[in-house]
């Protein structure tokens, strides 16, 4: 009996989420404690499952295929590849510590607090991302993934909306922009989804003759020069997708929800957000933009390079300028999906494979520095710098992981996001000289907007305002146990990739060099009726 892998892999949390609205409104404690559950049994089920795959093989691994809907070609297929599993990974070990990190985030938050079932309704949508999370990166039939790229922004959005200090106003406001912002760009998809549709019916792609929604097949196509339809028509679906794609990256300028949104929710749900959520955005460039459209992509590389140098430059510069901590912070995550992009459409596999664990990087060091600040932004009541200063003196160990953290923003050699920077950047010069320096440059900026910001906040003298609002003069502490643990393997995951980065590229650089060349037709492993589009491992 073949096991299903990946149907498990996303299943765990999507049920949990369930079973977490199910619990009796006053369990608050077992909620929480069935959350962190799931999450660690996600968590290990990834372990198991990364166990089962060829690491030296950049096909696609682990497949199940089973008919969905006929009519239309549309199958229930997932696979994954070594790309799929790096971002996997990242996934199921932030999820537990975001979990752990808001303990006692929907208790606290503003004007509904009181709600009955707040605790279980913020777990169970935190839940409810990751299961969609997951589905979209093992997701090879391009309607199912589409699909699941959508539901995701519901449950982010009751997030964003519901829980987090900011004014019940301001949280709307963000959520719905939000909401706009990217249901815009999904829709926009959803028209290039039934552009593709149609070509590859005019093509005969599918088993009887019709369109097919496989991704493999799709490919095999594109690269072969099997689909029926002008380069225009081509490129028109490829805008398309990277529109939808550039939205929920974000890349300048569709960039303006991700700052209100940051700061308006918690920090573990932005986190969830901007480290784990907005990485399908860019995931998806790699696989369906450069995988289906092959001269498309060379045709629009330059121009959507620019744009990404721009958000480097952008994202710094904001950054550098702002008073709010989690709002500067959101701004550099923006300059850092530059370089993500950047290395994507450089076209090379080194600049692809550095973008992919950039990817990865990311979403360890700004979930290490977002919630750090958050910790210390709910101890003061103000995210505002200048109410801050001498943090080093009353708490060492916030401000020295707030360092690290920091450090790793800006890439500094030894660090986890140094190697993905330079990989990028190496990449992107053999192709664009002009980009990869200016996106160099903004490495000053970086270093410029971290050491001013822990200059302001830890360094100098302890300021009167730096205390806990409570009628009293206590001081701001240091972080607890609880925190330590949610910090600790942050750190260690920066340290440990910083010096080991090859741990994470034996498994990226088969499936970045595979990507780039024609594909063999496999062996499918199928549950149900098989289809012969659909590749499987040896």
């Amino acid at each position: 009996m073949t096991i299903p892998w990946l149907t498990v892999l996303w299943l765990i949390p999507a049920v949990s989420s369930i079973a977490v609205m199910l619990l009796p409104a006053r369990r608050t404690v077992s909620a929480k404690q069935v959350a962190i559950g799931a999450a660690l049994l996600t968590l290990v089920w990834s372990i198991v499952v990364a166990t089962q795959f060829d690491i030296g093989d950049g096909k696609f691994q682990l497949v199940e295929d089973v008919s969905w809907i006929p009519a239309f070609g549309a199958r229930y297929s997932l696979a994954l590849d070594g790309i799929g599993l790096a971002l996997i990974l990242l996934t199921v070990v932030l999820t537990p510590i975001l979990l752990l990190a808001g303990w006692r985030d929907a208790d606290s938050t503003a004007d509904d607090a009181g709600s009955p079932r707040r605790v279980h309704t913020y777990l169970a949508l935190m839940l409810a991302v990751e299961a969609m999370v997951l589905m979209s990166f093992v997701a090879i039939d391009v309607l199912l993934f589409y699909i699941f790229f959508e539901a995701m922004l519901v449950p982010m959005y009751f997030l964003i909306g519901g829980f987090g200090s900011a004014t019940e106003q301001a949280r709307s406001r963000a959520a719905l922009k939000f909401l706009l912002y990217n249901l815009f760009g999904g829709l926009i998809m959803m028209a290039s989804v039934i552009g593709l549709y149609v070509v590859s019916a005019q093509s005969n792609l599918g088993n009887d003759g019709g369109g097919t929604f496989s991704f493999t097949a799709l490919q095999a196509a594109a690269r072969t020069g099997g689909l029926d339809a002008s380069s225009t028509t081509m490129n028109i679906i490829f805008l398309g997708f990277v529109f939808a794609f550039a939205v929920k990256a974000p890349l300048w300028p569709l960039h303006t929800w991700l700052p209100d949104a940051a700061v308006s929710t918690t920090p573990a749900a932005a986190v969830m957000m901007m480290a784990v959520m907005d990485k399908v955005g860019t995931f998806a460039m790699l696989r369906f933009c450069i995988g289906l459209f092959p001269e498309a992509s060379e045709t629009f590389a330059p121009v959507i390079s620019t744009l990404a140098v721009i958000s480097i430059v952008y994202g710094a510069i904001c950054a550098v300028g702002q008073r709010d901590v989690m709002r500067l912070i959101a701004y550099s995550s923006i300059s850092h999906f530059g370089f993500i992009v950047l290395g994507i459409f450089a076209l090379t596999s080194q600049g692809q494979s550095g973008s992919t664990l950039y990817m990865v990087n990311h979403g360890l060091s700004t979930a290490a520095l977002f919630l750090i600040a958050g910790f210390l932004v709910t101890q003061r009541g103000t995210a505002l710098i200048a109410d801050y200063g001498g943090v080093q003196k009353l708490a060492p160990i916030l401000a020295g992981t707030f360092l690290v953290a920091g450090m790793a923003t800006l890439s500094l050699p030894g660090l986890a996001p140094f190697v993905s920077e330079f990989l990028v950047i190496i990449g992107t010069f053999t192709r664009y000289p002009v980009a990869a320096i200016i996106a160099t440059s903004a490495l000053v900026l970086s270093a410029m907007y971290i050491l001013w910001t822990y200059q302001r906040m830890m360094g100098g003298p302890v300021r009167k305002s730096a205390t806990v609002d409570t009628g009293s003069d206590t001081q701001i502490v240091d972080l607890n146990l609880r925190q330590k643990a949610v910090v600790a393997p942050l750190i260690v995951g920066l340290l440990v990739l910083g010096i080991f980065p090859q741990l994470a590229l034996n498994y990226i650089n088969p499936a970045v060099d595979h990507s780039h060349q024609p594909p063999a037709v496999e062996r499918s492993v199928t549950i149900g009726p098989a289809d012969s589009s659909v590749e499987g491992p040896r």
